[in-house]
């Protein structure tokens, strides 16, 4: 059979795509269709599921009706067509081609098994599918499985079945998760109006070529007039109970062409169906909203009219209010008795129904009542402690909680939060961070609305006081009391305490400014470092740090990462103590002074500059290299206690994906510190100017389009990774990780390292907080927005951030939003979206960063060793930089 004949045999000869002309083998044109051939012929084929490949072009194929619920049989039927037309051709031309068809054929059949005692003999039952095509020995109704077999089926497929003749309340009743419901070519005669009442999941219905003269608007009121109703074929009455299908065609507009006969035996298009004395009820209801006070009572009134006349119901199941009914011809009065707080926002429905449809109208409750608080309960520790409440009343009461009779000032530690509120009522709980022992005692909560308030009140102990031990100071005692000073003598005296204090001001302040020393051997004042080749080119490199509190606003427990300090006590629940993590025989370099050359400033920041310089003698191997050198500008006693401190923290920080810090020079004012010089700056400028769109001026030359590859960004990011595992490792928290601080060497080397310098360059990315505290906000999870807890799970989160920036070339994280419309969307829980060049094996790791509960974010190993394995599947190619 050569391509062309196999082509035609899935072409009607009207060009529709049915498969009955499948000729001579399957039934003569002038004999009777047997059941599969009947079948066959209402069948309309996929082009992605019966196509045979060596066969059938693209043009020939066949689409199915409705592809996305493509019946079982339709599979059966489409390996038999394949088997039937190809297979001679396949086994003729090799053996192979035969066996790797019924190697397919098996696969796909040991996917279908049989219910052996509930299932019928004219269906095969699967574990989602029932089918039934075999007329014998036939089925008088619908397949009775196990209550969980029918429970798990979304399809069923029902055809040429002599005695089905209907579909009873009970038929489907058990199939509650039915999707697709297929009945055609029985004698299917009636249908009844609850048959589908358990079915709420129905999305596609086809009852073609049966024998259905009425039909119920009842049977179809749940199935949505957008979802598949499929009625041709049908011997449909001309009758006022059969209009709703009319007015449904034209809700559809999907173009069926149904007809109807009338009493003459005539057909009808349904289009032009009026019958006499039939009209769609209309339905009216005063008032349409009640705002009553609790108590109150209520009359409502719902008219109807319409032909046939309607009736007219109220839906009232689940109303608490007492009520009373009193129906009329046209209309029927509904009186609510001591409206209760219950039914507030509760919605009652007022019906009016006829053969032809049903129409509806509300009325909306909104009662009135002062607070109740239904429960205030004892702490109770989750993640935070809470104390649970429960509110009612409306309007919404104001909440007010009083510890110890003072008003309790909320604030990011202790604050209230509503977990689920309704019409009525109120859940949250009272949320504490950390609580001490200075907050056990009394808790009251008051609700307050203008119709009254309620107050309820529970005791909190978080944790035990200490124990304090103080020793009674002695008591002197003196025989008489001594005399007192005589005037004259008191004022001498006043003096000479005066004199002598500001004398010993004068000699602290000389002790201060000439007299001081350290550890690092400072010996006295000389000359500041001056700049001695002004001649130098720019660099590439633009740090842009932190522009951190001063040394002078900082306390003693600093935390030091990088190049930045971090004042602990924006997070009193987490402490550093950098002291453990000093050695005892920590050693920092020093360098003599005449040993730098500055060459260029790079930036100034709170601390002081920024410069490019020479350093001669500081590796055996070279005379000099470039470095990058951070001045300390404040002289204060605390700005230099910070400088040694991050000197001997820095020094202990050792890492080839950390900013090399090589020592200090500490002869005289300003001190300085040393650090590692990377050629291409900071890597968000880097990814910026290696985008799609960048552009590359070579020697002066041509322009060169030059754009990072993916196996370059994996490398990139698998680099800052492994920097975070070593940070990690050594207990150290970022809380600023972010391509803006990690910088770029020769051949695409990447090292985590800010130095602090003003954050003009990048001041959009920093929320500014109680006048100078700058927040990273687009970068940290919501705990450390909402709480300012900062933890190495707070850093999973920012790297993963960072992974966003390395596919987006450098983009700002909600570029497109205000930092307030940022700070509402992550506490929120939504997420950055996937970037257009991002592999989906990256962007999974990313939403492994995201997760809102910090314990259930992805382990900084395990996500250096994805990006890792990622990166070695992907050579890089270090050419870029030249």
């Amino acid at each position: 059979m050569d391509t062309n004949e196999a082509a035609m045999l899935l072409r009607d000869s009207d060009g529709s795509c049915v498969y009955h002309t499948v000729a001579s083998k399957y039934r003569p044109h002038d004999t009777v269709l047997d059941n599969r051939d009947m079948m066959k012929t209402d069948l309309q084929f996929s082009r992605s599921h019966c196509a045979p490949p060596r066969f059938f072009s693209p043009s020939n194929m066949c689409t199915f009706q409705h592809e996305e619920q493509t019946p079982t049989t339709a599979w059966i039927l489409c390996w038999e067509v394949w088997w039937d037309i190809t297979g001679p051709a396949m086994d003729s031309s090799a053996g192979e081609y035969g066996m790797a068809r019924l190697g397919l054929f098996l696969v796909f059949f040991t996917g279908l098994w049989r219910f052996s005692d509930a299932c019928p003999a004219s269906c095969t039952c699967s574990i989602s599918r029932i089918v039934c095509i075999d007329s014998e020995p036939g089925i008088e109704d619908f397949p009775m499985l196990t209550l969980d077999d029918m429970e798990n089926i979304t399809e069923i497929f029902i055809a040429n079945q002599n005695r089905l003749f209907d579909i009873n309340d009970n038929s489907l009743r058990h199939y509650i998760n039915l999707r697709n419901l297929t009945v055609t070519r029985t004698r299917l005669t009636s249908i009844s109006p609850d048959a589908f009442f358990n079915n709420t999941r129905l999305q596609y219905v086809n009852l073609r070529h049966n024998n259905l003269s009425i039909l119920s608007w009842r049977t179809f009121q749940n199935f949505n007039t957008t979802l598949p109703l499929l009625l041709f074929g049908n011997p449909l009455d001309c009758i006022c109970e059969n209009l709703w299908i009319k007015l449904r065609l034209q809700e559809e507009g999907d173009g069926q062409e149904l007809r109807c006969t009338d009493d003459r035996g005539e057909t009808t298009p349904f289009a032009t169906l009026t019958p006499p004395d039939c009209v769609v009820p209309i339905v009216d209801v005063t008032p349409k909203m009640v705002t009553k006070m609790q108590g109150s009572n209520v009359k409502a009134v719902c008219t109807a009219t319409g032909s046939p006349p309607p009736e007219i119901l109220w839906n009232l199941d689940i109303l608490s209010t007492h009520h009373e009914i009193e129906p009329k011809e046209t209309e029927s009065t509904l009186t609510l008795s001591g409206l209760s707080p219950d039914d507030n926002g509760r919605v009652i429905i007022c019906s009016a129904e006829n053969m032809v449809g049903q129409m509806e109208a509300t009325i909306h409750l909104n009662i009135l009542f002062a607070p109740t608080i239904q429960q205030l309960l004892e702490p109770e520790q989750n993640h935070h402690w809470c104390i649970p409440f429960s509110v009612t009343g409306n309007p919404k009461p104001e909440l007010q909680w009083y510890h110890r009779n003072v008003t309790l000032q909320e604030q990011d530690y202790i604050h209230t939060q509503i977990h689920l509120s309704t019409e009525n009522e109120d859940h949250g709980c009272l949320q504490l961070v950390n609580p001490t022992h200075i907050h056990n005692g009394v808790y009251r909560l008051v609700a307050k609305n203008e119709y009254g308030w309620d107050e309820k009140k529970v005791f909190a102990q978080f944790i035990d006081p200490p124990e304090i031990e103080t020793d009674e100071p002695p008591t002197y005692t003196t025989t008489s009391p001594l005399p007192p000073l005589d005037d004259s003598v008191a004022v001498y005296v006043v003096v000479g305490i005066a004199g002598v204090a500001l004398t010993g001001c004068v000699l602290m302040v000389i002790i201060l400014k000439y007299g001081r020393n350290s550890k690092f051997g400072i010996k006295g004042s000389s000359s500041v470092i001056s700049n001695d080749d002004d001649s130098a080119s720019p660099l590439h490199h633009v740090s842009n740090g932190n522009n951190t509190p001063s040394s002078s606003e900082m306390g003693p427990d600093a935390v030091i990462i990088g190049m930045t300090k971090i004042p602990v006590i924006e997070n009193p629940q987490y402490f550093r103590n950098t002291g453990s993590m000093l050695k005892s025989d920590t050693f920092v370099q020093h360098i003599k002074r005449h040993n730098i050359v500055l060459k260029r400033e790079l930036g100034e920041g709170a601390f002081g500059k920024v410069f490019l310089a020479e350093c001669y003698n500081l590796t055996p191997d070279q005379e000099k290299i470039h470095v990058a050198v951070k001045t300390l500008k404040e002289a204060s006693e605390s700005g230099r206690a910070d400088f040694y401190r991050e000197a001997e923290l820095l020094t202990n920080l050792q890492h080839e994906h950390i900013v090399t810090f090589y020592g200090v020079c500490v002869e005289s004012d300003p001190l300085i510190m040393v650090f590692e010089y990377m050629k291409h700056g900071d890597l968000n400028k880097f990814l910026r100017s290696h985008g799609p769109d960048a552009v590359l001026m070579a020697d002066g030359q041509h322009s060169i389009l030059v754009e990072l590859t993916q196996s370059q960004m994996l490398h990139i990011a698998q680099q800052i990774a492994a920097g975070m595992v070593y940070l990690a490792s050594q207990h150290f928290v970022h809380r600023d990780l972010a391509t803006r601080n990690c910088l770029v060497g020769e051949n695409l080397m990447v090292k985590i390292g800010d130095f602090g310098m003003s954050r003009d360059v990048y001041s959009s990315d920093y929320y500014r907080v109680g006048g100078h505290t700058m927040l990273p906000i687009r970068w940290m999870p919501p705990e450390s927005i909402m709480y300012r807890r900062f933890t190495t799970e707070s850093d999973v989160w920012s790297l993963g951030v960072v992974l966003w920036e390395i596919f987006t070339y450098g983009k700002q994280p909600w570029y497109q939003l205000s930092n307030n419309e940022v700070i509402e969307c992550i506490t929120q829980g939504r997420v950055l979206q996937r970037p257009r060049t991002c592999p989906k094996e990256v962007y999974d790791l990313m939403l492994g960063c995201w997760q809102r509960e910090p314990y259930m974010r992805l382990n900084i190993k395990e996500i250096h060793s994805m990006l890792q394995s990622l990166a070695k599947a992907s050579p890089v190619y270090l050419d870029i930089l030249g």
